[in-house]
């Protein structure tokens, strides 16, 4: 399949992590968690976010976001979050089927949840006829690509901790981020409040796995029997754990995001000059949305392959990778000069 732009999702995997596979392949370890790799990852992540990080290691990252947000909930709570978001649209229900919780979606500005949004669904405090606000979780990078700056982020955490909730995020793409900020990963992250962060690897790089971190060691206590309640505990873990080793190594992560970031930001410098397209948001991670006339779009996804953001306004997404090429995207946007 040609390299397209539907999803960082349909790249491969570094060689780098490839290689740290076969290594790990080799003779026999402990299963469940109680091999060698996964004890060097979890001490590489505490290097990272501090040594009271507890961590989980998971399948994918709506299992993460499961795990996440079902420790710190009951069913009768409710999680906050962005209409946009990856719990609300795109997980099927599992976060509500998992927790039993309510999700309130809050209207987002640039793709990002505000303090003032938030606060219209903080009222019901110990009223047995409403559900309980809990957790306020946010995606970092948001869904349309845009990125919250450490003081956004400490404004959503003082707010949430003044009324005693707990805040996620989930950063499926948070390698992005962290480029996009030029800042380490525990800046915009245990240092700016939050509480429990999914941490993703797949969308950079990486065959498989996420990482489930917990800031606060107290809030953790259930979290490894629900892990295996839903299905996330793997017995083969090193295969996981080695690879956030090799994912560390070198900053290996970095490189791989900033390339993709790279592979944006020409992009979008290629499509502003067509008069036909309009971007639509700021371009500040891997992500380039954008209004392409409908009648071009199929003629577009046949030659390279991306996703409909917003079938009304003909909106769409296209997503670059660690190995997307410079010609890549220069054909594409060759390509749509021809077709407009």
């Amino acid at each position: 399949m040609k390299r397209g732009f539907a999803s960082d999702n349909n790249s491969g995997i570094h060689p780098d992590i490839l290689n740290a596979l076969s290594v790990a392949n080799e003779g026999h370890e402990v299963g469940y968690g109680g091999d060698k790799y996964t004890e060097m990852a979890i001490s590489r992540f505490r290097q990272e976010f501090g040594d009271q990080t507890d961590v989980y290691f998971v399948f994918n990252g709506t299992g993460a976001n499961v795990l996440s947000l079902s420790t710190l909930t009951h069913s009768f709570h409710s999680v906050i979050c962005a209409e946009t978001a990856h719990i609300q649209v795109d997980e099927c229900g599992a976060p509500e089927k998992f927790t039993g919780c309510k999700l309130l979606p809050v209207e987002t500005i640039k793709g990002k949840i505000t303090p003032e949004g938030i606060s219209k669904y903080l009222h019901g405090f110990d009223f047995e006829h409403h559900s309980q606000p809990k957790v306020i979780s946010i995606s970092q990078v948001s869904e349309l690509g845009t990125v919250y700056t450490v003081d956004e982020i400490r404004a959503i955490t003082t707010l949430a901790h003044e009324f005693g909730l707990f805040v996620h995020m989930d950063g499926a793409r948070i390698a992005n981020a962290a480029v996009a900020l030029n800042l380490p990963f525990r800046t915009f992250t245990v240092d700016a409040g939050v509480d429990v962060l999914s941490f993703g690897g797949t969308k950079n790089g990486m065959m498989q796995g996420e990482a489930v971190l917990f800031f606060n060691p107290e809030l953790s206590k259930d979290a490894k029997y629900l892990r295996k309640q839903s299905m996330q505990l793997y017995s083969k873990m090193r295969f996981v754990s080695a690879q956030f080793l090799a994912y560390f190594e070198n900053d290996l992560w970095k490189q791989n995001a900033t390339h993709s970031n790279r592979m944006a930001q020409l992009l979008e410098k290629e499509v502003r000059q067509i008069p036909a397209i309009q971007l639509t948001q700021e371009v500040e991670a891997n992500g380039v949305f954008a209004i392409v006339p409908p009648e071009i779009i199929p003629q577009l996804q046949e030659k390279y392959f991306f996703y409909m953001w917003d079938e009304r306004r003909s909106e769409v997404r296209w997503m670059t990778s660690f190995d997307t090429q410079e010609e890549d995207i220069l054909n594409f946007a060759a390509l749509i000069k021809s077709l407009v």
